[in-house]
């Protein structure tokens, strides 16, 4: 069995062309003839590849590193190693990750598996319309009157509904389903998302529940990421958006009548329910749950795994649950922690006599 390369080594990326693209500066090397054709981490970077130091809890194994260039912060411009092309940025995990977009462009969205243009086996409604280059796998199907937008792929089996429309460049990935939606350009949606299924709305009684007919749309606009096995459920009488540039992790749930700013940022397994706002460049952090109908104000963070019952401030870091101030939280947590610690060491004697009383 020949073990296969998923991603070709690239051109090689000379002096120049490193600088060009990441902007940053030589502090040490030679980088005459220097040709980089891969990245890699600190300790498994070699000769040809690229590396960065950003975290100093890395810091101690820069030395030993054998990669050919390092892109380093400043503060690490002397940990390099000795041999190393050192190339210093203010942001060097930045600055790496504009290098390897360079190196491997098909590594940065889905790809279709049988190539360019509509592919024998895709399914594509006489009423839709295709710019050029648009680019089709087998067993996807795009619906009537549907729009998709030139440089856009549709990956195999997806499905496009009626009405669709896909914005240019904008890539849709194996299995992913899209009704009720119009896609921004630019956008990537991985395996396996739901997008534009109908919200959870019922209206409940004794007599039974009453499935209340969701009538909005799903609106995700330019440069936003959804990951794989993410769902997004259109409105109920009003669109669910998803603001310019926000990336979503997989395994996300937004309901209806979300709306998500611009430059958020959500992490997987998030559950928002309905009607919540989320202000522009808010952060939410794995399994963060949100009740309906409140609002996160712009740049607010909430730790990892709290639950979100009422609006949080523009600017605050909460955590918890619920969530709260994360000088609370951690008030109470060492609160909590001093009490228990307090009740281990209590002597026997005096808990018997305690429960006495």
């Amino acid at each position: 069995m020949i073990e296969p390369r998923f991603f070709p080594s690239p051109e090689p990326l000379g002096l120049d062309r490193l600088l060009a693209i990441t902007g940053a500066t030589v502090a040490a090397g030679a980088g005459e003839g220097i040709g980089i054709t891969g990245v890699g981490p600190i300790d498994a970077a070699g000769p040809h590849d690229l590396t960065f130091l950003d975290n100093p809890a890395y810091a101690a194994s820069l030395a030993a590193s054998r990669a050919g260039a390092c892109l380093l912060a400043p503060k690490f411009r002397d940990r390099a190693p000795a041999k190393a092309l050192v190339l210093v940025s203010p942001e060097p995990y930045r600055a790496f990750a504009r290098v390897a977009a360079a190196l491997y462009p098909q590594a940065a969205r889905p790809q279709p598996i049988f190539g360019q243009g509509v592919a024998p086996g895709a399914v594509v409604h006489p009423d839709a319309r295709l710019e050029s280059d648009v680019t089709i796998d087998p067993g996807a199907v795009v619906g009537p009157r549907a729009e998709i937008g030139r440089g856009a792929i549709i990956c195999a089996n997806a499905v496009i509904g009626p009405e669709v429309r896909i914005g240019r460049d904008s890539t849709v990935g194996p299995g992913a389903t899209i009704v009720h939606a119009l896609v921004g350009d630019r956008v990537i949606i991985h395996q396996g998302a739901r997008i534009g299924q109908d919200g959870f709305g019922f209206a409940m009684g004794p007599g039974g529940h009453l499935k209340v007919p969701q009538i909005g749309r799903v609106v995700i606009q330019d440069d936003v990421e959804i990951g794989a096995n993410t769902t997004i459920d259109r409105g109920a009488n009003r669109d669910t958006v998803i603001g310019e540039g926000s990336k979503i992790d997989n395994l996300v749930q937004i309901a209806h009548n979300v709306v998500i700013g611009r430059h958020c940022v959500i992490v997987s397994q998030v559950g928002i329910s309905g009607s919540v706002t989320l202000e522009d460049f808010v952060v939410l952090g794995g399994h963060v749950g949100v009740v309906g109908h409140v609002r996160i104000g712009m740049g607010a963070q909430i730790a990892g795994s709290s639950n979100v019952r009422e609006d949080v401030p523009p600017g605050a870091r909460w955590g918890g649950t619920p969530a709260k101030p994360v000088r609370d939280w951690f008030r109470e947590m060492t609160t909590l922690k001093r009490i228990a610690s307090e009740g281990r060491t209590r002597p026997a004697s005096d808990a018997s006599e305690g429960s006495k009383q």
